[in-house]
């Protein structure tokens, strides 16, 4: 045990850390893990490889990912921000260059070097919202909220290019929550949500696979020769074969036919296997985080502190009820991941990232330091 006397780095983190917060989150890790165990064995099969290969490969991405999480939850609130600054820039060059030399996969450019740029975007580009919305609340001889409301433009443009949807829906619901938590007059909320709708309503009039994906969760007749929802209908049919207990590990049977159960329908394996009642749980722990981190929040009284760790914890919750939601066909597929719990490497590492980030901004200061800190 860490004497609360010692003085040494990781005592200092040991003492300051929210220990409820990592816990949860190294659960969600090990889950994952058993899940991927779970629904990978079949598409790798599938697909000429060995049985446990993407069980392998996420065990040696959940190694660097652990690594990374502690590692940055060590930061200070500044060292927050210009790593933030660092991976955005990054990760947007990254972007443009998909966009210009990547590969096309399903009709989108969104991979280069083996990674999805994406992914890295959405933590970095949460903190410097909250950056720029706590600077604008706090000090007015820097246009902060300007800076604020052109980042998004600027974030979500290169997205819609890829074309990723998903992602861009995401970082703006994110924004558009910090947006109203700081506090800015409703014209402009109420504008901003009309600006939201009307690129909603164009994406749906102009982009075929948004129609369709739409008309398809509305009409499932609809479209039949394009496209079905065999995916969706696969997973609700697990949910049914599972019932409240489930098969038992290894014993689903849907999830040979479900071309994605070791990533976007994951939660429908879960049920299968391991019964509704798990899912319960599942659904249950990642609340827990959820409202962990939005009372932590509450209670902070650095506001860069307080805006970051309520937008990064609902980025993680918006993506968590993102794909537990089309699972159960209450949304049109997105594909996007189960945090923690899907199979992929980029969604891993970004995941750690985040919430490293959180787990450093959610750390216990002395008011002293939070009231002469000087921002950087």
């Amino acid at each position: 045990m860490v004497s609360r006397v010692e003085r040494s780095p990781f005592a200092t983190w040991w003492w300051t850390i929210d220990r409820w917060l990592l816990a949860s989150l190294g659960v969600l890790m090990v889950l994952g893990l058993v899940l991927t165990l779970a629904g990978s064995p079949p598409v790798a099969e599938r697909l000429g490889l060995s049985t446990f290969h993407f069980v392998n490969r996420q065990v040696a991405y959940l190694v660097p990912a652990v690594a990374l999480l502690v590692a940055t939850s060590f930061l200070s609130p500044r060292m927050v921000r210009r790593g933030a600054l660092l991976v955005y820039l990054g990760a947007m060059a990254l972007i443009f260059a998909a966009l210009l030399f990547g590969v096309e996969v399903k009709g989108a450019k969104r991979w280069i070097f083996g990674i999805q740029p994406s992914e890295f975007v959405k933590p970095a580009f949460v903190v410097l919202a909250a950056w720029a919305f706590s600077e604008g609340g706090r000090r007015h001889d820097v246009p902060a909220n300007l800076l604020a409301l052109l980042l998004l433009p600027a974030t979500i443009v290169p997205l819609i290019l890829q074309p990723d949807f998903g992602q861009t829906m995401l970082i703006s619901v994110v924004w558009a929550a910090l947006f109203f938590m700081a506090g800015l007059h409703w014209f402009w909320v109420v504008g901003i949500g009309g600006i939201g709708i009307s690129g909603a309503a164009l994406a749906y009039k102009f982009v075929p696979h948004v129609r369709l994906r739409i008309e398809k969760f509305i009409d499932p007749a609809v479209g039949t020769t394009q496209g079905d929802t065999f995916q969706v209908d696969t997973a609700m049919d697990s949910f049914i074969s599972g019932g409240w207990l489930g098969k038992g590990p290894g014993e689903g049977t849907l999830k040979r036919i479900l071309p994605d159960s070791h990533t976007d329908f994951i939660f429908a394996v879960t049920g299968e296997e391991f019964g509704v009642l798990a899912c319960i749980g599942i659904v249950t722990l990642f609340a827990f985080i959820v409202l962990r981190g939005l009372t932590l929040a509450s209670k902070n009284e650095d506001s860069f502190c307080r805006f970051a760790t309520a937008g990064l914890v609902m980025l993680f919750g918006l993506q968590s009820a993102i794909n537990m939601a089309v699972n159960v066909h209450l949304m049109p597929a997105k594909g996007m991941t189960l945090p923690f719990i899907s199979y992929g490497g980029s969604s891993l590492i970004s995941l750690a990232l985040g919430m490293g980030f959180l787990a450093a901004v959610t750390r216990r200061r002395p008011r002293s330091e939070i009231i002469t800190r000087v921002d950087g």
